[in-house]
Parts: C-alpha cells; sequence; structure tokens
C-alpha cells in the first residue's frame, strides 16, 4: 500500500521540530530512522497530518560520557550504539543485547530513542533502558522536562509523550567495572522479535549479590523491571536453589499473551529457562570487590 498524503517538515532545530508538531495539533509524527513508523504509514496504520524529520538537527547524534551515565540522542543509530567502544567497556550487556537487534539495515537507520518510544513489548531497548534506570530527556512546547523509563513506558506501542513532544535523548547508567551481567532472548530466526527475552545485571559484595537488576519483555504489554525477584536475590549467594526460587517468582509475576507464536504459558515456561540461564551467567562474571 502507499501511505496517505501527508504534509513534510524538516527541522532544523529542536524549537522548530516541537513547533511543528504543536502546529500539527496531535496529528504529527516525528521521523528520525523511520524503521518501525513508516512501514505503518504505508499500512496506513497511521495516518499522520505532517511528518516532522528530525534529521538535521544539530548535536541530536551523539553518545555523551557525563560521568556515571551515558546519554544517548535522538539521533544516535543502533549501529553507533552496537560499535561504540565506550558502550562495550562500562555498558558490556547494552553491547550484548545490540547484537540481537533487527539486521543489518534496520541497524544502520533505526535509533535507539525511536525504538524505546516505539515501545514495542517485543523490542529490546525499552527492556534495556529499564534495566539501565535510564532517563528520558523531553522537549515541548512549555519547555523541557525528564521522566523515568518506567513512567515514560505505559503498555504496548503507547509511552506518556504528548502529541507536541519531542525525545531528544535517552539517559542509561554505566555499570561499575566489576559488575556481572546475563543476556538471553529466544526468537525463531536471528533478527526477528524475541519470543521473550531476561537481562540482569549483579555485584559481588563479600560473597553475596547487591544491586540485583532484572527486566524481561516479550512476555507482557510492555517490557518490565522485576523488583520482586530482584529482592528474592538481593544479598543471596546466588545459588542453584537461591536462582531456581527467583526463576520461580518471575514465572508468577510476569504476564504473557497467547499469540500465533506461542501460548502464555510457552512464554512463562520460555522466560523462566532463559532467566535461570542468565542469573547463572551474571553471578559467574562478577567479580568481587577488592578489600580496601
Amino acid at each position: 500500500m502507499k501511505p496517505a498524503p501527508f504534509d513534510y517538515v524538516s527541522a532544523e532545530t529542536v524549537a522548530h521540530a516541537v513547533e511543528a508538531l504543536a502546529a500539527a495539533s496531535g496529528d504529527g509524527k516525528v521521523i528520525a530512522g523511520g524503521q518501525s513508523l513508516m512501514p505503518m504509514i504505508n499500512f496506513r496504520m497511521v495516518r499522520p497530518s505532517v511528518l516532522v524529520d528530525i534529521n538535521r538537527i544539530a548535536g541530536l547524534d551523539r553518545i555523551e560520557d557525563r560521568g556515571d551515565r551515558f546519554h544517548i540522542g535522538a539521533l544516535v543509530r543502533h549501529r553507533m550504539t552496537a560499535s561504540d567502544p565506550a558502550i562495550a567497556r562500562h555498558v558490556p550487556v547494552l553491547h550484548e543485547a545490540m547484537k540481537n537487534v533487527a539486521h543489518l539495515t534496520v541497524r544502520n537507520r533505526g535509533t535507539y530513542c525511536g525504538s524505546v518510544c516505539h515501545a514495542d513489548p517485543a523490542a529490546e531497548l525499552p527492556m534495556m533502558t529499564l534495566l539501565l534506570n535510564g532517563t528520558v530527556h523531553i522537549a515541548s512546547p512549555s519547555g523541557e522536562r525528564t521522566l523515568p523509563a518506567r513512567e515514560f513506558l505505559l503498555s504496548s506501542l503507547t509511552t506518556a509523550l504528548q502529541p507536541d513532544e519531542l525525545v531528544t535523548g535517552i539517559a542509561i547508567d554505566k555499570l561499575p567495572a566489576d559488575t556481572g551481567w546475563g543476556f538471553e532472548e529466544f526468537a525463531r530466526r536471528h533478527g526477528d522479535y524475541a519470543l521473550a527475552a531476561v537481562v540482569a545485571t549483579v555485584e559481588r559484595r563479600q560473597g553475596r549479590a547487591k544491586n540485583v537488576r532484572v527486566a524481561v519483555m516479550g512476555v507482557g504489554d510492555t517490557a518490565m523491571r522485576l523488583p520482586a525477584v530482584e529482592a528474592a536475590l538481593e544479598g543471596s549467594e546466588m545459588d542453584t536453589p537461591v536462582i531456581a526460587e527467583a526463576v520461580a517468582r518471575l514465572r508468577e509475576d510476569i504476564e504473557p499473551n497467547s499469540d500465533l507464536n506461542g501460548s502464555a504459558a510457552y512464554r512463562r515456561h520460555l522466560a523462566g529457562v532463559l532467566a535461570g540461564r542468565v542469573l547463572k551467567a551474571a553471578w559467574e562474571r562478577a567479580e568481587e570487590e577488592p578489600a580496601a
């Protein structure tokens, strides 16, 4: 199919983009990579009256080191995140996850922020942003605001972003050098949307787990952090029985849907299997903090 007619604005600045969105009265869409948006427009699943192109806005195509955080601009492509040496060094779990994001052509054009804004429940980057305590930076006609990722991601394909707002970047945590991590996803073919994925990080302090983070995707209406699972692991030695208990709790806490690719029961079982592998790998990778 072909898209319905729309006007086109090539924004020169953030203020210009926001002004164009506001003028569209809720009927405008932002395009950066367009890897999710354009197929939806072509199938007329969305029919914007105005397409606001932000690719000419200077400064949005950078990954900035801001001490204990990275700021990922709205025009940072997947390939940039995947190949950035500082990301690989300070957030290796994100570097690993990027290997599973779609296919080469999508990674060349698609953007980190665009994926989070699209909020597909089977996409890796909303999950990774939750895991890394992401903060979404937003520009609007009334100024700027920030939202934690847990408040930004509402449900499938739905975020807290207003029609006249533009995400300018997302900040994520760096991880301490001795942090252990694990990432597992299952898809029918490499690059396809995953049926389920689990990611975790953990630090080892005096033989016990500290600062445990666990997130999942593909098993609910949006990606999720699992605080009850994290609490069950916090302070433990993360041995086999503890991990088994955490896996059981994870299966209780998720609410997967049934679809053509698998039943809810299958996805719940699959998530548990992946979680067992991820938690074991994260604990094995974690290094004991040297004594002071």
